[in-house]
């Protein structure tokens, strides 16, 4: 995706609480800041997502059926602690790419949400990479606190 593109959808997705239009309309959509594999610069990508659970959610690495990886997957694959934004909330993530079994299990209930990655699978040779994104626990009272004997 263009620059100018993923701007748009950016500047849509903050203004709306995380509703975009368009061709995105209707589905989950996130944006991800990732961190550069190579230039250490941070990038925000707006995505398309699966919820899994309440903690987790599945992205695909389709790059629009191209016979590459996008960028976002290298950089994931590099630097896989992650902020994700999610409607007005902004939290870290840590992304897990699913191999052999996992992703076969995942890959079906994907197609199923959304059956034009089926169609995007089909037209590529390569298999597209699926990541889970798993929320890192807030910090709780009990985890910041000290006791009395660690003063």
């Amino acid at each position: 995706m263009d620059n100018e593109y993923n701007t748009a959808i950016i500047d849509e997705f903050r203004a709306s609480n995380g509703r975009v239009g368009g061709s995105w309309a209707g589905y989950p959509v996130i944006l991800i800041h990732q961190v550069g594999a190579r230039s250490a610069v941070e990038r925000t990508t707006p995505l398309s997502c699966f919820p899994v659970d309440d903690d987790r959610c599945a992205i695909v690495a389709s790059n629009g059926g191209s016979e590459r990886h996008p960028d976002w997957y290298y950089n994931l694959k590099a630097n896989p602690v992650i902020t994700v934004e999610l409607g007005a909330e902004t939290f870290t993530v840590l992304a897990e790419e699913l191999h052999g079994t996992a992703r076969a299990t995942m890959w079906p209930t994907l197609v199923a949400e959304v059956p034009r990655l089926g169609d995007l699978q089909q037209g590529t040779a390569r298999q597209m990479p699926v990541f889970i994104l798993t929320r890192q626990q807030r910090a709780t009272l009990a985890d910041t606190s000290g006791s009395a004997d660690s003063i």
